[in-house]
């Protein structure tokens, strides 16, 4: 991948375990990897339990987190996915209600960007594409994209090259715990950052896409509205051309352009092999379109109680 210059937001958290899609068009061969459907009945345990009470780690607290395949990330995880699934507006105010009982804001991105970071060297290994190549993530600037940067942190520091690129036309994320974790990256020799304010910073970074190892769909969340304007749209039709070239995708939350309330799609809009969505399963990933487009869905803890859903 070749690079552009390298100078130095809010989310939206529900996720879905959608039944396997229908195998999409072209793409990596993801098909036999062992992952999500909806946990089994001896995975699924009683829906009113968090983490908390059983023990169970939070992604950023579970040191053993990234030794896990799919499918051990699925079992680790199944307390969230056998959550009943919610929409966008229920998901934010959720995540909103958790900070007003005392959650950090920072401290749910940190839990998102580790998930997602665990699930990417997973598929990685799974596929035989751990080490093969940099992981390139693609971030929005707002809390997706904070969850990017910080997935981004976490492969670094599991051993990966990542390439972290601000897909927005300022040089900075928005919101604080975005441009934090994005300037935490500063400095790290496994990690380059570019920003990319032009369709054709994309074209440049796209250069050389089939020598990467993941790419990860970290631009937008929810709140999409329209059609998409550059450079968030170059960057879709960048992924669009990585997995054309055989390189698995991995969406964070959600791909981008996909509604996670009524599972429509705006165009263009990211075909993902894997979707790491957050604290509980989505209902837009569990449409038929929705589904399709996810590809597999892994639902990850993020530390938002149980009581910041009662509102």
């Amino acid at each position: 991948m070749a690079s552009s210059t390298t100078p130095p937001a809010r989310r939206s958290r529900p996720a879905a375990p959608p039944a396997p899609p229908a195998a999409p068009p072209a793409g990596p061969p993801t098909a036999d990897v062992p992952l999500a459907g909806p946990p089994t009945a001896d995975e699924r345990p009683d829906e009113r339990s968090d983490e908390r009470s059983l023990d169970i780690p939070l992604p950023a607290d579970d040191p053993e987190l990234f030794e896990f395949d799919l499918r051990g990330l699925r079992v680790r995880w199944a307390l969230a996915a056998a959550r009943s699934p919610i929409g966008t507006e229920a998901m934010t105010g959720a995540d909103r209600r958790a900070q007003i009982l005392g959650v950090p804001s920072q401290r749910l991105m940190e839990h998102a960007g580790t998930a997602v970071a665990a699930a990417v060297k997973a598929l990685a290994v799974d596929l035989g594409r751990w080490g093969s190549g940099r992981i390139l993530i693609l971030c929005g600037p707002g809390n997706n994209g904070g969850d990017g940067f910080v997935a981004a942190r976490r492969l670094a520091r599991a051993g990966a090259d990542v390439v972290a690129v601000l897909v927005a036309p300022a040089a900075r994320p928005t919101g604080a715990d975005a441009v934090r974790n994005w300037d935490r990256l500063q400095g790290d020799h496994r990690v380059e950052r570019i920003h990319a304010p032009a369709a054709r910073d994309l074209a440049i970074i796209g250069q050389g896409i089939e020598k990467a190892s993941v790419v990860v769909d970290a631009l937008l969340g929810t709140g999409i509205r329209g059609a998409l304007r550059d450079p968030i749209k170059a960057a879709v039709e960048l992924v669009a051309r990585a997995r054309m070239e055989g390189i698995p995708v991995v969406a964070v939350d959600t791909p981008t352009a996909l509604d996670l309330s009524s599972g429509e799609p705006s165009d263009p809009v990211v075909q993902a092999d894997l979707t790491v969505t957050f604290h509980r399963p989505k209902i837009g990933l569990l449409t038929r379109k929705g589904a399709a487009l996810a590809g597999r869905v892994l639902v990850a803890p993020i530390g938002i109680p149980p009581e910041a859903d009662r509102g």
